[in-house]
């Protein structure tokens, strides 16, 4: 019994990997560990299905190259190749190299899923069957001016914390700078944020962020929908707010209890703006009672306030522009704190990315003095 729900575990791994679209060499040596180190007829079948599912989701691209990749993995272990891996891969062959093109060029569809393990079912942010789908459409020209729409490691990792803190963020009135394809805010909502707000400066990566959210079930105008037997419980808006033009009046309507930020520390000549938004943002006491992050009733309450804090998950590519950060957050009077290392969410929920390195992210706290 145990070996079985292990082979279900490796296979679900497998099958994970395949629909985030991860690099194909990466999903086979994930089959390899199902079946011993070969390419086994059973795996070549379990290809072949989830290959043909793939193609009419749109994703008949990458599943091209896996079917290339599996055949000549098979060919050169001597194996049999199942004729049905091969008709499959011809027809993909048939495809014109036009349709090919413009297939690579369009944007796709992953799904990210976030497997809790075993033992994990009375965690609050854990679902009944342990696994939280995301589909979300994006991109894979990461470096040619579609960043927006791309999942990047910060945001893996910032979804990560998410859910393995969700006490952190239940009930709190959450704001996101830069939220690109809108996976934290997808996580925000299901840990029962009471309001989370989404932002972008671009406005393709908007629209492109406000159908993830309708593909997972939130209406970004008004409230969460409700699914058979849920509650309906998170607000959630998107909002364009580039960095550069935001206004003091315009931010000073919002009064977040968290806000956060996935890599968003990359840009030297971005970083005035984005440090003079959450010094606004980090300002403004949050908002206690029934009242909404935002908000026109600017009275004062003589309610104990906790300070606004800020999230921000970041890999440092260039030390010097990270040194700038540093030293224009300490003129701005923000106090920031590396707290990766008691933060690093508790469970390891991608645990078959092999192409996000969880260790090369850091978290920091941003605060006001």
């Amino acid at each position: 019994m145990a070996a079985e729900t292990e082979a279900e575990s490796q296979y679900l791994n497998v099958l994970s990997a395949f629909l985030a679209i991860e690099p194909v060499d990466s999903v086979i040596t994930l089959a390899r560990g199902c079946t011993g180190g070969s390419i086994t007829e059973n795996a070549q079948r379990f290809f072949w299905e989830i290959c043909v599912e793939a193609a009419a989701n749109g994703n008949g691209s990458y599943a091209k190259k896996l079917l290339k990749k599996l055949i000549n993995e098979v060919e050169l272990e001597n194996g049999e190749v199942l004729d049905e891996v091969y008709e499959e891969y011809a027809l993909y062959m048939l495809t014109s190299k036009e349709d090919i093109l413009v297939k690579e060029n369009i944007r796709i569809t992953k799904f990210i899923s976030f497997l809790f393990p075993e033992g994990s079912n009375k965690h609050p942010s854990c679902p009944r069957s342990r696994k939280l789908v995301i589909p979300l459409h994006c991109s894979l020209n990461m470096l040619e001016g579609d960043t927006g729409c791309s999942i990047w490691p910060s945001s893996l990792f910032l979804s990560e914390f998410v859910l393995s803190f969700p006490e952190l963020f239940a009930n709190k009135a959450c704001f996101e700078v830069g939220s690109g394809v809108g996976m934290v805010g997808i996580c925000l909502a299901h840990v029962k944020a009471k309001e989370v707000i989404l932002t972008d400066g671009d406005l393709l990566t908007l629209s492109n962020m406000k159908l993830n959210l309708e593909r997972n079930h939130l209406n970004y105008d008004d409230e969460f929908l409700k699914q058979p037997g849920e509650a309906q419980s998170t607000r959630v808006k998107c909002t364009h707010l580039p960095w550069e033009t935001a206004s003091e009046s315009e931010l000073s309507q919002y009064r977040p209890d968290i806000v956060l930020g996935a890599d968003v520390i990359y840009d030297p000549s971005c970083l005035p703006h984005l440090l003079r938004v959450l010094v606004a943002l980090l300002k403004n006491p949050p908002k206690r009672g029934n009242g909404s992050l935002e908000t026109e009733d600017r009275d004062t309450t003589q309610e104990e306030h906790s300070p606004a804090v800020a999230y921000i998950a970041s890999v440092i590519r260039n030390v010097d522009t990270f040194n700038v950060f540093l030293t224009l957050a300490d003129q701005m009077d923000l106090s920031i704190t590396d707290v990766t290392a008691e933060l690093t969410p508790r469970f390891e929920l991608l645990p078959y990315m092999h192409s996000y390195d969880r260790s090369t992210v850091r978290l920091f706290s941003i605060s006001s003095r």
